[in-house]
């Protein structure tokens, strides 16, 4: 998790705020999708998806900042604990695992024709996670939300 100043914070909340404003589960998957493929790139996944993951610490240091309340939820309790964290997590790890192997065969001069069905699986895979996770998260802000819970940049 990074450091966030509150005018950081603050930017990062509004620009967060647009983003979601009407989000549905099918744009939680499109969102995450995005993110996920360019995952299996050989070698550039591994770079993108560590980008990702500051990315997403930042993102949870600027909740955090402009909702102190949550600075006693540990950000990785959110990950672990959440269904669709779990799933995502997966997804991503598929894709830099994938990255790692297809860029370790290129360098060992390996026949990459091998490794385009199980590529193309472990992609179908992640396609399958993220959608459903896409449609269990949007599920679970809306019971939240229905429960009184409010949650920055969800203010719908």
């Amino acid at each position: 998790m990074s450091t966030v100043s509150q005018e950081e914070a603050d930017i990062f909340m509004s620009e967060f705020e647009e983003l979601v404003m009407d989000i549905d589960g099918f744009g939680i998957f499109t969102h995450n999708t995005t993110i996920a493929l360019p995952m299996f790139i050989p070698g550039f996944g591994i770079a993108w998806g560590l980008f990702s993951a500051w990315s997403t610490g930042f993102a949870f240091a600027a909740i955090t900042t402009t909702a102190p309340i949550l600075k006693e939820v540990p950000p990785l309790a959110i990950l672990f604990l959440s269904p669709f964290g779990l799933m995502e997590l997966t997804a991503y790890s598929l894709g830099i695992s994938r990255s790692f192997i297809l860029i370790r065969a290129i360098t060992k001069k390996v026949n990459l024709r091998t490794f385009i069905k199980p590529t193309a699986i472990e992609i179908g895979v992640v396609v399958g996670l993220l959608l459903a996770g896409g449609y269990l998260e949007f599920y679970m802000i809306e019971l939240a939300q229905e429960q009184g819970l409010q949650m920055p940049g969800l203010d719908i």
